[in-house]
Protein backbone atom coordinates (compact mmCIF):
# COMPACT_ATOMS: atom_id res chain seq x y z
CA UNK A 1 0.00 0.00 0.00
CA UNK A 2 2.72 2.46 0.89
CA UNK A 3 4.05 1.94 -2.68
CA UNK A 4 1.15 2.38 -4.13
CA UNK A 5 0.58 5.46 -2.49
CA UNK A 6 4.28 6.91 -3.22
CA UNK A 7 3.93 6.42 -6.71
CA UNK A 8 0.53 8.15 -6.72
CA UNK A 9 1.91 11.06 -4.74
CA UNK A 10 4.86 11.25 -6.80
CA UNK A 11 2.57 11.77 -9.89
CA UNK A 12 0.50 14.56 -8.56
CA UNK A 13 2.35 16.53 -5.65
CA UNK A 14 5.98 14.65 -4.94
CA UNK A 15 7.67 16.08 -7.97
CA UNK A 16 6.89 19.48 -8.13
CA UNK A 17 7.64 19.99 -4.16
CA UNK A 18 10.52 18.35 -4.45
CA UNK A 19 11.64 20.74 -7.29
CA UNK A 20 10.24 23.60 -5.45
CA UNK A 21 12.69 21.84 -2.17
CA UNK A 22 15.65 21.23 -4.85
CA UNK A 23 15.62 25.08 -6.02
CA UNK A 24 15.61 26.63 -2.43
CA UNK A 25 18.63 24.08 -1.96
CA UNK A 26 20.33 25.45 -4.96
CA UNK A 27 19.73 29.28 -4.05
CA UNK A 28 20.97 27.89 -0.59
CA UNK A 29 24.33 26.50 -1.99
CA UNK A 30 25.20 29.58 -3.64
CA UNK A 31 26.05 31.52 -0.13
CA UNK A 32 28.55 29.76 1.66
CA UNK A 33 26.74 30.70 5.46
CA UNK A 34 23.57 29.10 4.05
CA UNK A 35 25.25 25.48 2.99
CA UNK A 36 23.32 23.65 6.27
CA UNK A 37 20.60 24.94 4.70
CA UNK A 38 20.38 23.52 1.02
CA UNK A 39 21.69 20.33 2.50
CA UNK A 40 18.95 20.14 4.70
CA UNK A 41 16.30 21.03 1.83
CA UNK A 42 18.05 18.53 -0.53
CA UNK A 43 17.30 16.02 2.20
CA UNK A 44 14.02 16.32 2.71
CA UNK A 45 13.23 17.06 -1.67
CA UNK A 46 14.32 13.24 -1.39
CA UNK A 47 11.81 13.36 1.92
CA UNK A 48 9.01 15.00 -0.42
CA UNK A 49 9.26 12.47 -3.25
CA UNK A 50 8.56 9.00 -1.44
CA UNK A 51 7.41 10.11 1.68
CA UNK A 52 4.85 7.11 2.75
CA UNK A 53 6.81 4.63 4.74
CA UNK A 54 8.87 7.41 6.51
CA UNK A 55 8.31 10.10 8.82
CA UNK A 56 10.35 12.94 10.61
CA UNK A 57 11.67 13.04 13.83
CA UNK A 58 13.59 15.84 16.17
CA UNK A 59 17.38 14.89 16.21
CA UNK A 60 18.35 14.75 19.64
CA UNK A 61 21.61 16.55 19.17
CA UNK A 62 20.13 19.42 17.77
CA UNK A 63 21.04 22.88 19.35
CA UNK A 64 20.61 26.86 19.45
CA UNK A 65 22.25 26.76 16.30
CA UNK A 66 19.69 24.92 14.51
CA UNK A 67 16.68 27.39 16.41
CA UNK A 68 18.49 30.04 14.90
CA UNK A 69 18.94 28.57 11.62
CA UNK A 70 15.22 27.67 11.48
CA UNK A 71 14.14 31.71 11.87
CA UNK A 72 16.30 32.61 9.23
CA UNK A 73 15.11 29.57 7.07
CA UNK A 74 11.13 30.95 7.26
CA UNK A 75 12.03 34.41 6.35
CA UNK A 76 14.11 32.67 3.39
CA UNK A 77 12.47 30.00 2.08
CA UNK A 78 10.34 28.20 4.43
CA UNK A 79 7.08 29.80 3.86
CA UNK A 80 7.16 29.94 0.42
CA UNK A 81 7.69 26.22 0.94
CA UNK A 82 4.16 25.95 3.10
CA UNK A 83 2.41 27.82 0.58
CA UNK A 84 3.60 25.45 -1.76
CA UNK A 85 2.46 22.61 0.39
CA UNK A 86 -1.12 24.13 0.77
CA UNK A 87 -1.54 24.72 -2.68
CA UNK A 88 -1.21 20.90 -3.53
CA UNK A 89 -2.95 19.96 -0.77
CA UNK A 90 -6.47 21.19 -1.78
CA UNK A 91 -6.75 20.06 -5.03
CA UNK A 92 -5.89 16.66 -3.56
CA UNK A 93 -8.60 16.85 -0.99
CA UNK A 94 -10.97 17.03 -4.07
CA UNK A 95 -11.08 13.23 -4.64
CA UNK A 96 -11.39 10.72 -1.77
CA UNK A 97 -7.95 8.76 -3.32
CA UNK A 98 -6.30 11.91 -2.94
CA UNK A 99 -7.30 12.74 0.81
CA UNK A 100 -4.69 10.53 1.95
CA UNK A 101 -2.06 12.20 0.42
CA UNK A 102 -3.52 15.93 0.92
CA UNK A 103 -3.07 14.78 4.90
CA UNK A 104 0.53 14.12 3.85
CA UNK A 105 1.30 17.00 2.50
CA UNK A 106 -0.46 19.30 5.66
CA UNK A 107 1.67 17.20 7.51
CA UNK A 108 4.73 18.65 5.68
CA UNK A 109 4.06 21.92 6.34
CA UNK A 110 5.78 21.73 9.99
CA UNK A 111 9.52 20.09 8.25
CA UNK A 112 9.03 22.98 5.66
CA UNK A 113 8.86 26.05 7.98
CA UNK A 114 11.35 24.42 10.53
CA UNK A 115 13.94 21.82 8.30
CA UNK A 116 17.24 21.83 10.73
CA UNK A 117 17.41 19.85 13.98
CA UNK A 118 15.24 17.34 11.57
CA UNK A 119 15.99 13.64 10.97
CA UNK A 120 14.58 11.13 8.50
CA UNK A 121 13.55 7.76 9.61
CA UNK A 122 11.61 4.62 8.14
CA UNK A 123 8.43 4.04 10.11
CA UNK A 124 9.39 0.27 10.35
CA UNK A 125 11.87 1.55 12.78
CA UNK A 126 11.25 0.21 16.30
CA UNK A 127 11.98 3.32 17.74
CA UNK A 128 11.46 5.73 14.71
CA UNK A 129 9.35 8.11 16.74
CA UNK A 130 12.34 8.75 18.74
CA UNK A 131 14.47 9.35 16.37
CA UNK A 132 17.09 6.06 16.68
Amino acid sequence: MKTLLNVIWLVFAGAWLALGYVAAGVVCCVLIVTIPFGIASFRIASYVLWPFGRTIVEKPTAGALSTIGNVIWVLVAGIWLAIGHVATAIPLFVSIIGIPMGIANLKLIPVSLVPLGKQIVPTDSPFAAYGH
